[in-house]
């Protein structure tokens, strides 16, 4: 939800920027009106924890073998190792 509302403000003023379009008030009656006073003002909160997230530190990767941020762990805990100690060289041969 907090992402969309970012992307509707970057859209919004992007529109702005180069046309001199507010899709927000064409939409919801004006600058001036209620709604459009109430999405610009969601649209603003969402920036701002946005930008809490943008300096919050980074998770550390090594906590278990989940998927993060597309790395993915191939590594199994049912496997066998294979023991190739020159004790067991004999047993192969």
């Amino acid at each position: 939800m907090l992402l969309a509302l970012v992307i509707i403000g970057a859209i919004n003023w992007g529109l702005i920027g180069l046309f001199q379009f507010d899709l927000v008030a064409t939409l919801f009656g004006g600058q001036g009106a209620t709604l459009s006073r109430v999405v610009y003002t969601l649209v603003g909160i969402g920036g701002l924890f946005c930008l809490g997230m943008l300096f919050a530190p980074l998770e550390d990767d090594d906590r278990d073998d989940t998927i993060r941020a597309g790395r993915v762990n191939y590594g199994t805990e049912f496997g066998e190792e294979t023991n190739f100690s020159e004790d067991d060289k004999d047993k192969r041969d």
